[in-house]
């Protein structure tokens, strides 16, 4: 029987940088786009089978490690290869479970420092760097930014004692599908989106907030603060005035692409209103307000751009002002930053969407799995 090891006690073990090899079994083009930290490629299919010069160059890829662990898209060719590598005399060898699907949907739970009395917990998806949060307060908590993976949210309020009251989305996401309405339904409490989501064709019911509007959670005031850009819609959210949570319009590094909703040909148009959000809202925030962006870049080889799982993935408007070399540049050159030189799109963006506006909806777990696989691809050049 094939010995196996779960995707979260991988990223245990990665974090605690233990020796092992890992081998990704899966195509090149596939190891390419998205893999993990570390790991070697070997393709090898489950049908395929070992030959003495295939173990001669797995042996090379070891680096004197005793320890192998073999990963695929599903843990299925990778099971056969432990298989092969036992026939061929390897010992010691473990199949990650559920390959890369599974290692998709590998979170952290990291506390983000506070002055007040207001909890903030941001809830990493280490695979894709997709950032939601957990405000907390007396007992209640609002949950922003819900992956579909809506069990990691619950668990974190649960951990610390909090009722979720009201979850929130910044925007209608387009490189993985929300779990906002799902929760907000599962418990019985508001979901809320910027009153513009119906413009974007949003064709569910929320409880619309308006520019200003202030939700409150406990000691928590959650103030709405729009920030169009990457989204027509895309609205930011100021805690206390202490911190706030942008979504997809600046990350700690970057800021958010600007042609998903308005393609290429109108990347500049919203290239326009993201100088405005960032320059005129944001940037007009104390120095000392904590920017909490709703994704981190992840590499192609799987580690995170800034930061490291775990970590915060935290900055402060003061340190983005002076240090973020786009928020240099004048408008003209932002603009042509933005529309001239457009990024790959993230993996079925178009569907992942219309999901997100109620206007689709994935066959099943499976579909919704692969829909969302890879890292994302939200931020501009």
């Amino acid at each position: 029987m094939v010995e196996s090891i779960s995707t979260a006690e991988l990223a245990d073990r990665q974090d605690a940088d233990e020796d092992f090899a890992l081998i990704d079994t899966r195509p090149e083009e596939s190891f390419e786009s998205w893999h993990i930290t570390g790991a070697r490629n070997f393709p090898f299919g489950p049908d395929e089978s070992l030959s003495e010069d295939g173990a001669s160059e797995v042996e090379s890829m070891l680096d004197g490690n005793d320890e192998i662990l073999t990963i695929c898209a599903k843990g299925i060719s990778s099971a056969h290869f432990v298989d092969e590598l036992e026939a061929r005399g390897f010992e010691n060898v473990k199949v990650v479970t559920g390959g890369m699907e599974e290692w998709s949907e590998v979170y952290d739970h990291v506390p983000i420092g506070t002055d007040g009395d207001v909890e903030i917990v941001q809830i990493q998806r280490r695979a894709k760097g997709c950032l939601g949060y957990l405000v907390g307060s007396e007992g209640k908590a609002a949950a922003i930014d819900v992956s579909r993976h809506t069990d990691e949210f619950r668990e974190a309020a649960d951990d610390r004692g909090y009722e979720i009251t009201h979850v929130f989305d910044t925007h209608v996401h387009a490189d993985h599908i929300s779990g906002g309405r799902t929760l907000a339904d599962e418990l019985g409490v508001p979901y809320h989106l910027s009153e513009r989501a119906r413009k974007r064709g949003v064709e569910y019911e929320y409880d619309a907030l308006d520019r200003n509007e202030v939700v409150q959670v406990g000691n928590a005031d959650i103030k709405t603060v729009p920030t169009p850009g990457h989204t027509s819609e895309i609205t930011s959210y100021l805690v206390n005035d202490e911190a706030v949570i942008t979504g997809d319009t600046l990350f700690v590094d970057s800021i958010g692409r600007t042609e998903l909703e308005f393609g290429d040909e109108g990347a500049a148009e919203g290239a326009k209103m993201q100088y405005d959000s960032l320059h005129k809202v944001l940037m007009s925030d104390p120095d000392s307000v904590v920017v909490l962006p709703g994704h981190v870049t992840v590499t192609e080889d799987g580690r995170f751009a800034h930061g490291s799982p775990g970590e915060p993935i935290r900055s402060t408007v003061g340190n983005v002002r002076r240090n973020l070399d786009v928020l240099q540049l004048d408008e003209d050159e932002f603009v042509s930053r933005l529309s001239d030189d457009v990024p790959e799109k993230p993996p079925n963006y178009e569907t992942v969407i219309a999901i997100n506006r109620g206007k689709d909806e994935p066959e099943d777990e499976d579909e919704a799995t692969e829909l969302e696989l890879g890292p994302n691809r939200c931020s501009a050049p």
